[in-house]
């Protein structure tokens, strides 16, 4: 089977398309027949203790068996998850999955949106209710609200009962305003003087937008971030894989509550391309490695 492997530290050049054996699934574990993965912005710096690895951590694709006490999921069936990253990632034809972390792909969805969803969603999910405590009623304001995390956070916090306050540059306003935000503030001006008091700050983009934060918190409100460790009291986190987070997102989108970003499609072969696509700077929605044809 052919596999993409990061050979050394380094950006996409490092990338190489290679042959495989294809893994066996073992106790607890599926084997997915992987149709699209899904690439996160700076992720090839992930693994550099672990050289070489495969990248890509969030696939859609189809169960080709399972292994022994794996209930649940069956061959045939059309998945997607957000796998660990303290393994290998899931760009190969091929992958071995905990079969826990295995969801019921959207039917609405292509493989390439499906996989575009897990980890942005996770992310926008963990920060404003596992880590920022946000309910019905909270203020929010989220720093990167047209990203793929930030978007999705709009939506959860919108659908939740909140009151949605989004930061992007000036040629995103009114698509954040899309997406469900009830106010929206120019990246480049300063959003102190334009915010009332919010309960929680998620923030996704990290530098100066995070750093003055704390301005606009009410007393005992949260500072939440995925981009970098907030100064003072705060919480940075690393998303993880949840099976029924994720199966609650899913259903969202199923029922048409929750819009997934946009995809740009890149075939497997064109992996380096790919990637040197997600770094881009202003670049909307997520890159998708299309890996069954």
């Amino acid at each position: 089977m052919r596999v993409l492997r990061l050979c050394a530290a380094g950006g996409p050049e490092q990338l190489a398309v290679a042959d495989a054996d294809r893994p066996r699934s073992g106790p607890a574990e599926a084997l997915v027949r992987v149709h699209a993965a899904a690439i996160t912005r700076g992720e090839l710096e992930w693994p550099v203790d672990r050289l070489p690895a495969i990248p890509s951590y969030e696939l859609s694709g189809v169960v080709e068996e399972v292994g022994p006490g794996v209930t649940g999921v069956a061959a045939g069936d059309d998945v997607f998850a957000l796998t660990p990253f303290d393994r290998d990632g899931v760009a190969a034809d091929y992958t071995s999955v905990p079969a826990d972390l295995l969801v019921p792909k959207p039917r609405a969805l292509r493989h390439a949106e499906s996989a575009a969803i897990p980890l942005p969603a996770l992310s926008a999910w963990q920060g404003l209710f596992d880590h920022g405590r946000l309910g019905a009623g909270g203020r929010v304001l989220i720093h990167g609200a047209a990203g793929s995390v930030g978007g999705f956070a709009v939506q959860l916090a919108r659908a939740a009962g909140a009151h949605v306050i989004g930061t992007a540059s000036a040629a995103n306003l009114d698509h954040v305003l899309e997406l469900g935000a009830h106010e929206v503030v120019d990246a480049a001006e300063g959003f102190e003087d334009a915010v009332e008091p919010v309960d929680v700050v998620f923030d996704t983009v990290g530098g100066e937008r995070l750093r003055r934060s704390r301005a606009v918190l009410r007393a005992g409100g949260r500072l939440v971030s995925v981009a970098e460790p907030p100064p003072g009291e705060g919480v940075y986190f690393i998303v993880e894989p949840n099976r029924d987070q994720l199966g609650s997102l899913a259903r969202m989108v199923g029922g048409g509550d929750l819009r997934p970003p946009l995809v740009e499609v890149f075939p497997f072969t064109s992996a380096r391309d790919a990637f040197a696509r997600s770094l881009e700077p202003g670049r909307r929605g997520k890159v998708v490695l299309a890996v069954a044809t």
